[in-house]
């Protein structure tokens, strides 16, 4: 109630070192679960960036990033 987690804004872009890190998605088998986040390449850590409900909150994740394809990782 008193803490709240900033929503991200469609315009708004990602700041990464694309070098290093890339976007995915990460998809789960069991339940469907789909969350969009950066793929650090060197150590392979994965940060969340939002979860996808849906086909909009897809095409905001890739206007976000920059990019129209996002592999995804099961």
């Amino acid at each position: 109630m008193f803490f709240k987690k900033k929503k991200a804004e469609a315009s708004e872009k990602l700041d990464y070192d694309r070098e290093s890190k890339r976007p995915v998605l990460r998809c789960s088998i069991c339940n469907g679960e789909q969350v969009a986040g950066l793929r650090d390449i060197r150590t392979g850590r994965f940060e969340e960036i939002m979860l996808v409900k849906n086909g909009d909150d897809l095409k905001r994740f890739q206007e976000m990033a920059g990019t129209e394809d996002i592999p995804r990782e099961y």
